[in-house]
């Protein structure tokens, strides 16, 4: 079948198909998923391959011609010439492996370049600069024009996808998240990789973008280095993950491109105002531009900006003043993998293990939404410290918790409650029962929020067991 009908099978919207839908065809094709992305391109457009490739080398034109600018002469009013020091003779390795070198080089190059001539802007500028640092490492090192037409139609499919997604401001769709999402995919495609490789790229790859913020703004110095540039860091690592190695991924790419624009909307709102509190004091100012604020306006942002420094001084202190010291940082382990996810509720159900009496009949589990999202990790956790007063170190237990609740015949609830981060777990027991209701909190923390048959023995109790209650 050809790859129309294949997407006309599926019911896919042929002309329009997501990366996912491009990749799952592909699969069932047998195709790389560049060569599936460009036969319907020109099915749709009636153009010839050549054509499209045409297309593609052209909308890149301007773009390389800005990284040329940044690694050879160019200078940013936030990255200084930080192109030309990466790409000079003798220039530092950021990584050994000289092509991805080359393109974190070209990547900043072409920020750098941004701020002379301007890039075109695909969902923004950011994510043009990875896109055009691959395709100018491309070029230089790779002669095949097959590949080159695939490796874009990969990137430029993804970027469309950000480009719509992108509706706020925020790095996650663009610089950061679409170049790490989209040269990861790239990555795939050059190594000759399976489709279902690159979507397991893809994943990996914009996992660890999602909400970030702008840096923010564009208007501090020097950050938006390490989102545009870490964005191609994340991208080799991920689909190194995907092609050599067994790690599971199974999230669709599909999924996690819609989730990420949600989350953008989120960050916009919440994330980004902090970020602009925090970082104001440290934005770019042009005196010319400066000439037309008044002086009173001038001096109300500058008390401001004073202020900010001032508060964000203390909290950085009343967080020095409750570290650990070094000597004895860490908490105790946790298993499960998560101190969040495991710890916390455990050490909750551990205090209301040495609350209750006798043997343990019941244990009533109650999660608020995140929590019970996730109950396949916390409540073996949760179990193992109920039932038996276990530590949240006890591997063995964590493993076994569930068939010794159902040997013991213990009876277990577990719901879902709307609380937001509330755990509470009752237990009834031979001799006396008990509750306890907390907050959880990372580090396998967690804040008492009440506990029976007594709120100080609660608290006697968690000095006790060394878990750390947050006042």
């Amino acid at each position: 079948m050809t790859i129309a009908e294949i997407a006309a099978q599926r019911e896919y919207h042929y002309g329009s198909m997501t990366i996912g839908e491009c990749i799952a065809v592909a699969e069932e094709a047998g195709m790389t998923t560049g060569e599936v992305i460009i036969t319907e391109a020109c099915d749709v457009t009636g153009k010839t391959r050549e054509e499209i490739a045409a297309s593609m080398e052209e909308a890149f034109e301007h773009n390389l011609r800005a990284a040329e600018i940044g690694a050879e002469d160019g200078k940013s009013f936030l990255l200084g010439t930080v192109g030309q020091d990466l790409t000079k003779e003798g220039a530092p390795m950021i990584v050994e492996d000289p092509f991805v070198n080359k393109i974190v080089a070209y990547t900043l190059a072409a920020q750098v370049g941004n701020h002379s001539i301007g890039l075109r802007p695909c969902a923004g500028t950011g994510d043009s600069c990875p896109y055009t640092g691959f395709i100018k490492a491309l070029k230089e090192d790779y002669q095949d024009a097959d590949l080159t037409a695939r490796i874009m139609a990969v990137i430029l499919k993804i970027g469309g996808e950000f480009r719509i997604g992108k509706a706020t401001t925020g790095c996650n769709m663009e610089g950061f998240g679409a170049g790490a999402a989209a040269t990861a995919a790239a990555f795939v495609e050059l190594a000759g990789g399976t489709p279902a490789q690159m979507e397991a790229a893809m994943v990996l790859a914009l996992s660890p973008t999602v909400s970030v913020p702008c840096t923010p703004r564009v208007l501090v110095p020097g950050l938006c280095a390490t989102h545009i540039g870490g964005g191609i860091l994340i991208a080799r690592l991920a689909s190194q993950l995907a092609m050599y190695t067994s790690i599971p991924v199974n999230v669709p790419i599909d999924v996690m491109i819609a989730m990420a624009a949600q989350c953008h909307l989120a960050s916009a709102k919440h994330i980004v105002p902090v970020t602009i509190e925090y970082m104001e004091p440290f934005f770019k100012h042009d005196d010319k531009v400066d000439a037309y604020i008044s002086e009173e306006i001038k001096e109300e942002e500058r008390s401001r900006q004073q202020e900010l420094v001032r508060k964000a001084g203390e909290e950085s202190r009343r967080l020095a003043e409750k570290a650990n010291p070094i000597t004895e940082p860490f908490g105790e382990a946790v298993v499960g993998g998560s101190s969040l996810g495991v710890g916390s509720p455990t050490n909750c159900a551990r205090i209301a293990h040495f609350l209750a009496k006798g043997e343990v009949k019941k244990v009533k589990i109650e999660l608020y939404s995140e929590m019970f999202a996730r109950r396949a990790i916390n409540v073996p956790g949760i179990l193992m410290a109920a039932v038996e007063g276990h530590s949240t170190s006890n591997a063995e237990a964590y493993k076994n918790s569930l068939d010794v609740a159902r040997k013991k015949g213990v009876e277990v609830e577990i719901l879902e409650i709307p609380e937001h981060s509330v755990q509470r777990v009752t237990i009834e027991a031979t001799e006396g029962n008990s509750m306890v209701e907390s907050i959880n909190s990372g580090g396998a923390r967690l804040i008492l929020k009440d506990a029976w048959p007594s709120v100080e023995k609660a608290w006697e109790i968690a000095k006790r067991l060394q878990i750390v209650i947050i006042d």
